[in-house]
């Protein structure tokens, strides 16, 4: 059991007075996600993609605005449900193996940590998990972390505040070239050296293609369908916000609640569709790809990308199912490499990109299924 020092304890205790406390659940039950987030629903405003990729393109950190969302029409929705019935054994069991992964390397008495918001339903599915196999009741957060600008320090805080634990196991959804990975190990040495604390920043998510993490349930580029929406499957959360014109020094980070599209909710829907698959996978044959395997540099692949595709910036590839997804949903892209047309797990992907007519490239040559290029 992991229970801080006293003079840590104090001194996280005294750190976390000034904090404004703000929990929220969003659409999913407080029992199986608690965001720590302020809700700045009222406040901030909603500006087009070509307005924020022009803020962007000008030198301003992505966390100080935000693009409307739009909801997804028919046909999509449609894929997505297929594609979360056609998947539903097999994320289920990559969550098994997962939670089974994290016991073996942290024990039974941790805090489970996502990243808001592709960690966030990842978060929700293990702790069910945890919960049916081990009768666990193990809590689960979901907080922010921005590139650039680090994890939010108030709400790590707090939970260790309130558990007097700091036995926190970060997750995500996947690691697509590891720039968030790279990020909370920073902003996790800082913290610590900061209050004198012992986090631990190994991130647990599904897939890892880059082999960056110990624990990962595969490093595949596999498709996880919460990929795939926005906040309708992320308990109708926004991406995280960080405008100090919002967000004092005792906030947690800001977020908006997408209130207006709980009629197109499915985030209960796809945790519930996932955790009933619990008590079935262990008797069905599976062929998970789980082992660990030497990867090639990934910086030498996405080099090898941007020399050939002429891309100025590192930071304009997005690599992987779920990051190309999200260039397709809230960026403007430039354009879509696949390794494999028929690739039943990209055909969300192939439906956006052709109905905003953005080229399609078959490019072979990487560890990932496709990969998103930013204009």
């Amino acid at each position: 059991m992991v229970i801080i020092e006293n003079d840590i304890f104090n001194n996280i205790k005294t750190a976390a007075e000034n904090i404004n406390i703000s929990e929220i659940s969003g659409s999913y039950d407080i029992s199986d996600c608690t965001f720590l987030l302020k809700d700045l629903s009222e406040k901030i405003k909603v500006i087009s993609i070509d307005e924020k990729e022009k803020i962007i393109n000008s030198g301003i950190n992505y966390s100080e605005v935000l693009s409307k969302e739009e909801i997804p029409d028919d046909e999509y929705i449609r894929l997505f449900m297929d594609s979360t019935e056609e998947s539903k054994y097999e994320i289920a069991a990559y969550t098994a193996l997962l939670a089974k992964k994290i016991i073996s390397h942290r024990g039974k008495n941790i805090i489970l940590v996502s990243l808001a918001r592709a960690g966030s339903p990842i978060g929700a599915l293990l702790k069910r998990y945890f919960k049916e196999e081990y009768n666990l009741d193990i809590p689960h957060y979901s907080i922010s972390i921005i590139r650039g600008k680090g994890i939010d320090e108030n709400a790590l805080l707090h939970i260790i505040n309130k558990h007097n634990n700091e036995n926190l196991q970060f997750i995500d959804g996947w690691i697509g070239k590891g720039a968030i990975f790279k990020e909370l190990k920073e902003a996790v040495e800082i913290f610590n050296q900061k209050y004198n604390t012992e986090l631990n920043s190994e991130l647990a998510v599904i897939a890892d293609p880059t082999g960056l993490t110990s624990l990962s349930a595969t490093q595949e580029d596999i498709f996880i369908p919460s990929s795939c929406l926005n906040s309708t499957v992320s308990g109708l959360i926004s991406r995280t916000l960080h405008n100090q014109s919002f967000i004092a020094p005792g906030d947690f980070h800001g977020v908006k609640i997408y209130n207006e599209f709980s009629e197109y909710d499915l985030s209960n829907f796809f945790i519930n569709k996932i955790s009933n698959c619990f008590k079935k996978i262990n008797s069905l044959k599976l062929s998970l790809k789980s082992d660990i395997i030497k990867k090639e540099n990934i910086n030498e692949q996405i080099l090898k990308i941007q020399k050939e595709f002429s891309i100025k910036e590192w930071n304009k590839i997005k690599p992987g199912i779920g990051e190309t997804t999200r260039v397709l949903l809230r960026r403007n892209a430039l354009l879509v490499l696949v390794k494999n047309f028929d690739n039943k797990n990209i055909r969300h992907i192939l439906y956006l990109a052709e109905k905003k007519n953005i080229k399609i490239v078959e490019y072979k040559d990487m560890n990932y299924e496709c990969a998103g290029i930013i204009t």
